[in-house]
């Protein structure tokens, strides 16, 4: 019945406003087996229905929505049939727990409120940072396992210092992208760590007895870049954490030749390098660090604080600039991603690219750095206009396009 159940929601959903492509999907094997195995727990006796429940890293809202539809949660919903009333939260009873949902990206918080929407499934979940409004009180917390170590390390940190004490952490994640390192980081938040046997190429390490937490937290992480000379704050979440990413290290060796801007925008800016180094550069501009990630926009915040540059540089999450008026800036730079998720995609910078046409003014310039083999000068000049190469190495291609006039 369940299985039907989530099949039936699963095949409905979509990723909007993310890239939608045939080769991707808005949920995986992980989240039907994070799913079956909270039903498990609940049905072992561990824990009672209605339990707090708390999810993070729910991609398109797989989780969340299943868990809703499911009603394992919600002690007034017994498995409704997913195109039943029943599957709306609202219908549950005024005994029904919100389920509190923590997602990085503003895409994903877009993408599960769209597909709540078009589930008529209009309350239930309530959007969480990370932290103790998220987490207090929880007893169960549904988790995809992040790519990164620092990231789990923040999560489960959170977790143990915030959740109930006898709460049981589920993490789950595809088997080719799991290490064991992922174990020892939940050991050190936890007493008890247990791998599950894997299913459909998926894996869950079911985690209990969260450690006793002493001091601050340890994010964000700040450590000094002696060949920037820049002090450079990351939280777990952030590509590269504190270090410099070859792709940007090779594009700040152009910044001497890039235009004075009155506004210039850092696009993707993870932990807001190029927006600090370019500010320091030209004291008179205004300067946008903007992404899709919380984590980087709090760490582009706290980098540009670090520095002494929180007068000049405005940290903001956005999907792709979908805030900022058209023909607004003088200035992008941008170092696109060339995966969207675990697969290799160019949609995720095409997407930015076109993005950077409307919010460039005319005459205004991008500066782009990319992976040489994924060849985005077509792009380039469709989007932007006459693009010029500035610099090459084995992997890298810097290109600057300026902005045509409109009509031209």
């Amino acid at each position: 019945m369940a299985d039907n159940t989530l099949d039936s929601l699963f095949s409905r959903m979509g990723r909007f406003p993310d890239v939608e492509a045939p080769n991707l999907q808005a949920w995986d094997a992980t989240d039907k087996l994070l799913l079956d195995t909270a039903v498990d727990v609940l049905a072992a006796g561990a824990l009672h229905p209605g339990s707090r429940l708390a999810v993070v890293g729910d991609r398109y809202g797989a989780l969340t929505l299943g868990a809703l539809t499911l009603g394992a949660f919600n002690p007034d919903a017994a498995n409704p049939d997913a195109n039943s009333d029943a599957a709306n939260p609202d219908a549950a009873g005024s005994g029904a727990r919100p389920v509190r949902v923590h997602q990085d990206l503003i895409t994903g918080e877009r993408a599960l409120r769209h597909n709540a929407a078009k589930l008529g499934i209009t309350g239930g979940f309530e959007q969480h940072p990370l932290g103790p409004g998220l987490l207090s009180g929880a007893k169960v917390v549904l988790l995809q396992l992040p790519k990164s170590l620092a990231e789990l390390d923040e999560i489960a940190d959170a977790v143990a210092r915030h959740a109930d004490p006898g709460v049981v952490l589920l993490a789950g994640g595809r088997v080719k992208h799991m290490s064991l390192g992922m174990n020892a980081v939940l050991e050190r938040h936890f007493s008890e760590v247990q791998p599950q046997h894997a299913r459909q190429k998926s894996r869950i390490l079911l985690a209990r007895g969260p450690k006793p937490t002493t001091g601050a937290p340890p994010f964000p992480v700040t450590e000094v870049n002696t060949e920037l000379g820049l002090t450079v704050c990351a939280r777990g979440a952030v590509f590269a954490g504190t270090g410099l990413d070859i792709g940007t290290r090779f594009l700040l060796e152009f910044l001497p030749r890039m235009p004075q801007a009155r506004h210039a925008i850092d696009l993707g800016c993870g932990t807001g390098i190029l927006a600090a180094m370019y500010a320091r550069s030209n004291p008179g501009s205004r300067v946008t660090a903007t992404d899709q990630s919380a984590a980087a926009v709090d760490s582009a915040r706290a980098t540009a604080e670090a520095n002494g540059l929180a007068g000049q540089i405005v940290a903001l999450q956005d999907d792709a600039m979908g805030s900022l008026p058209d023909a607004s800036a003088d200035l992008i730079l941008l170092n696109p991603p060339f995966h969207v998720g675990a697969a290799v995609h160019a949609g995720a910078g095409v997407k930015l690219i076109e993005a950077a046409g409307r919010v460039l003014a005319p005459g205004g310039e991008l500066w782009t750095v990319f992976n040489s083999h994924l060849h985005y000068q077509p792009a380039l000049q469709r989007l932007i206009g006459p693009t010029r190469e500035v610099g090459r190495n084995p992997k890298f291609t810097v290109t600057a396009s300026t902005r045509k006039s409109s009509g031209v």
